[in-house]
């Protein structure tokens, strides 16, 4: 029977606390399957990868899903700590939130609610989707085999949607990813952490409760409307003055104001671009109050970027870190594209989407391990890389020069089939003996494919 290997289980080993013994004897075969397994990555697929199609007992690996208990939320601190010990001690660690959507349908599904397709909406056409609303959170992190910048995640938190008889406030993805960025903050307190998100999570009461973390170890950066209402701070106010100080001063010109003058002091810089490349960038940048109705002012730094060549449309960022300098805020808003790498790798190699649970808690529980099956996978590739090259694929029409992640998936996939647990033909050393079972269990394997 196959079994993970031993240097790959020493990373693995970090779960098992989360899991009774034997539960934990049934989490390592699923975890094995779903890396093995092609297409779909149903609890079936797993088994039948494995060479259990014949297992009387299959419903004990549906139950780890839907009945057997362990806290998901364990599980993101436990991946969460084997990530930072990829990063240098001292550097700050960069989180980008995003959210997708898992196309599903049926009265059976909980928590699914119909959204904006963003694949095949455009501005003038919006074309709508039943799904379940997934928030993740992962960590930038650069690999060592690899230039570009990785995001893995961690967490995966359902946005339900909202029901006309449900019980309770409704908690939007903004009000979700307030309560998970400051438990993430408050697990790393001796680490600045940063927070990019896209401009469908620029909200004040967001940046607010960035802002509100102890000791200012969380911060927000976000694009920013280019008609945001900006406001000096307050001034000073007499003490024979009776009432309430004021919250915010003055009112400041707004970017699409600062965007038409033709005097706007442009500072010519060069950053860290899309695609790897660099940019020079004209911007112009200010502190101020950001506010609007219904929530207090909150301090931010904001930056209106430009294209010295009229290629782009000008765009707004802002950061609750003040200190922070513009090519900072906007290198790590760059970061934030990784997410959605993410996002299609995953689907395009883990099989996003192609689980089939119906089972309330199993929903809750399979797209999240799927994600964090991508940063299993890319850990595993980095301890393998750590002991010898790291094998491209490479073909005759496509030379690649860095590996992504199907590289990795083929060198983690390799590892546990390994040929060294095979043995060597005494007559032929090039050779090496291979069980007939084992044989016709990889010809099914390859025939299944297909």
């Amino acid at each position: 029977m196959l079994t993970l290997p031993a240097d790959l289980l020493n990373l693995m080993i970090a779960f098992s606390p989360l899991f009774t013994k034997p539960t934990w004897e049934h989490a390592k075969l699923l975890l094995l399957g779903a890396i093995l397994a092609p297409g779909k990555r149903t609890v079936t697929a797993c088994l039948r990868v494995l060479g259990k199609a014949k297992e009387k007992t299959f419903q004990t690996y549906h139950r780890l899903l839907n009945r057997t208990r362990w806290s998901g939320l364990l599980a993101s601190r436990i991946l969460l700590g084997l990530i930072i010990a990829l990063l240098p001690a001292s550097s700050s660690i960069v989180i980008g939130a995003d959210d997708t959507i898992e196309r599903r349908q049926g009265k059976k599904i909980p928590g699914k609610g119909c959204y904006r397709d963003p694949l095949r909406s455009t501005k003038k056409h919006v074309v709508k989707c039943f799904g379940l609303k997934w928030l993740s959170l992962m960590v930038m992190v650069r690999l060592p085999f690899s230039s570009r910048l990785w995001a893995l995640p961690f967490m995966s938190v359902l946005c339900r949607g909202e029901e006309k008889n449900s019980k309770g406030k409704h908690k939007t993805s903004i009000d979700i990813l307030m309560i998970v960025a400051r438990k993430v903050s408050r697990w790393l307190p001796d680490r600045v952490v940063v927070l990019v998100v896209d401009g469908a999570f620029a909200a004040v009461k967001l940046a607010l409760a960035c802002a509100g973390e102890p000791n200012h170890k969380l911060a927000l950066v976000t694009r920013l409307r280019i008609d945001a209402n900006l406001y000096h701070w307050p001034s000073a106010q007499p003490k024979s003055k009776r009432g309430c100080k004021p919250a915010k001063g003055a009112r400041q010109r707004k970017l699409s104001q600062w965007a038409a003058r033709s005097d706007t002091p442009w500072e010519e810089i060069e950053v860290c671009w899309y695609g790897g490349v660099r940019k020079k960038v004209q911007v112009f940048s200010r502190t101020g109050l950001w506010h609007t109705s219904g929530c207090k002012p909150v301090a931010m730094r904001y930056v209106l970027v430009r294209d010295p060549q009229g290629e782009l449309r000008d765009e707004a960022f802002c950061c609750t870190k003040l200190d922070a300098s513009p090519v900072q805020i906007i290198e790590w808003f760059v970061m934030r594209w990784s997410v959605e790498v993410t996002f299609e790798e995953a689907r395009a190699h883990l099989g996003m989407e192609t689980q089939r649970q119906w089972s309330e808690k199993a929903i809750l529980r399979a797209t999240p391990v799927i994600l964090g099956l991508y940063t299993l996978v890319t850990m595993m590739a980095v301890k393998i890389a750590r002991e010898g090259k790291v094998a491209i694929n490479q073909t005759a029409w496509y030379k690649k020069e860095e590996a992504t992640f199907s590289d990795c998936m083929i060198m983690v996939r390799k590892h546990c089939w390994g040929v060294e647990n095979f043995k060597n033909s005494t007559e032929n050393p090039d050779s090496v003996l291979i069980p007939s079972e084992v044989l016709n269990h990889l010809v099914s394997c390859l025939a299944l494919a297909s």
